[in-house]
C-alpha cells in the first residue's frame, strides 16, 4: 500500500510533509494526498520521493496485509516524545508486523504458539505474589534467574519488535496485532534494561487491571512487579544474604546471573531489607558520580529476537519462497540470508 509505505518511509526520516514536498517538487498538500491515499503520484513522482527518502521504488510499492488489525498502546501523557515520533513507532510496528505475517501466511498459521489471552490474571496487590503469578503465566519457576528472554516470551506466543529508535524518551510500548500481543522496544537500550521494560510491558497487558487505575500508580506498580519477576525476593536474601552493610563488587556476579542492572538489584535489595535506605543512597550517590544512570556498564550479551529470521530462513530452506524473496522480507543482504540457509560449497 503505497501511502502506508510513504508515510513510514518520510518518519523514518524524520522529516514533514513540507520538507519532503520541498525536496520532491511537489506541495505539501499533495504529500498529505499521497499518505491519505487519495491520490497516487505518477511514477516519475514516485521515483523522485524514493530518491529523496533514500529508499527503493520497490519498497513503496511493496504491498500490505490489509487483514492485519492493529490496537496500539497508548503513549505516557507526560511523554516527551514528538507527535511524529510516537507516529514513526505505530508505524514502524505496523511496517514490521506486515513483513512478518506476511512469512507466517506462506509458512500457515500453525507456525505460530498460540496467542496468549490478555488482562485475564487478577492482581493480588502484593508485588512478590504478582511477580510470581506473571511467572506462572510464562510456565517458568517462580524463583531463579532467567535465561533468554526474548527466546522465552517469544515460544509462548508473544511478538517481539525491536526498534532502532534514537531517543531516550523511549523505551518500550505494548499492543495487539490481530489479538496477539506485541512488544516494541527501544534496541539502542543495554540488554538489562531491555529485559526491564520487556517484563514491564507484560505486566501491562497480562493482568486485569482496574478501570480507575492511574496512569502513574500503573507505571510504578508494573515497574515494582518487573524487578520482582526478573529477582525475587527469596532469590536476592538467597544470593546476597539476609543483611548487608554495603554495596559491594561481588554483587555485580548476581547482576550477571539474573541479566539484571545494579540499579535494580539495589533497589530490590533495599526493599527487602538486605541493604539500608542510607546505603541504597550511598550507593545511588557514587553510581551517578560515575555516569551510570545514563551508562551503567553491561553485564550480559544482548537478546535479539530470532522467530522472524528463523521463519524465513525455513522457508527459504524448503523453497516456498526464494533467497531474493527471503532478503527482500527481512530488508537483509542476499549473501546473508543464503549463507543461513545452504550450507557452503566446496
Amino acid at each position: 500500500m503505497f501511502s502506508k509505505n510513504l508515510k513510514y518511509y518520510r518518519l523514518k526520516k524524520n522529516m514533514t510533509k513540507k520538507q519532503l514536498a520541498s525536496l520532491a517538487g511537489v506541495t505539501p498538500m499533495s504529500i498529505s494526498h499521497y499518505e491519505s491515499g487519495e491520490r497516487k503520484p505518477e511514477m516519475d513522482v514516485i521515483r523522485k520521493l524514493a530518491d529523496v527518502l533514500d529508499t527503493r521504488v520497490s519498497d513503496f510499492l511493496s504491498r500490505r496485509n490489509e487483514n492485519l488489525v492493529f490496537v496500539h498502546g497508548e503513549f505516557r501523557k507526560k511523554s516527551k516524545l514528538s507527535e511524529s515520533q510516537q507516529a514513526y513507532i505505530r508505524e514502524s510496528v505496523e511496517e514490521y508486523m506486515n513483513r512478518f505475517f506476511t512469512i507466517v501466511d506462506i509458512l500457515g498459521g500453525e507456525v505460530l504458539p498460540e496467542a496468549p489471552s490478555c488482562h485475564r490474571v487478577n492482581l493480588s496487590g502484593t508485588i512478590e505474589q504478582d511477580a510470581k503469578k506473571l511467572r506462572e503465566y510464562l510456565r517458568i519457576s517462580e524463583t531463579g534467574p532467567i535465561g533468554n528472554l526474548v527466546e522465552l516470551i517469544e515460544n509462548r506466543g508473544i511478538l517481539v519488535y525491536f526498534s532502532d529508535i534514537e531517543s531516550d524518551a523511549f523505551s518500550g510500548m505494548n499492543g495487539l496485532v490481530n489479538g496477539r500481543p506485541y512488544i516494541i522496544v527501544n534496541k539502542n537500550m543495554s540488554p538489562e534494561r531491555i529485559r526491564s521494560t520487556i517484563v514491564h510491558e507484560m505486566a501491562h497487558f497480562i493482568f486485569a487491571w482496574r478501570e480507575d487505575t492511574e496512569e502513574k500508580a500503573a507505571e510504578d506498580y508494573a515497574t515494582a512487579v518487573s524487578g520482582a519477576f526478573l529477582f525475587s525476593e527469596e532469590d536476592a536474601k538467597r544470593e546476597l544474604g539476609i543483611r548487608r552493610s554495603a554495596v559491594t563488587k561481588d554483587m555485580a556476579l548476581v547482576c550477571r546471573e539474573y541479566g539484571i542492572s545494579m540499579y535494580l538489584l539495589v533497589k530490590r535489595a533495599n526493599l527487602c531489607g538486605i541493604i539500608s535506605d542510607s546505603t541504597a543512597k550511598d550507593f545511588y550517590i557514587r553510581a551517578g558520580q560515575h555516569g551510570w544512570k545514563r551508562a551503567e556498564p553491561i553485564r550480559i550479551a544482548q537478546e535479539e529476537p530470532m522467530l522472524f529470521s528463523q521463519l524465513v530462513f525455513r522457508a527459504v530452506s524448503e523453497h516456498e519462497i526464494s533467497v531474493q524473496k527471503g532478503a527482500e522480507i527481512l530488508r537483509q543482504p542476499y549473501d546473508f540470508v543464503a549463507s543461513q540457509c545452504f550450507a557452503a560449497e566446496g
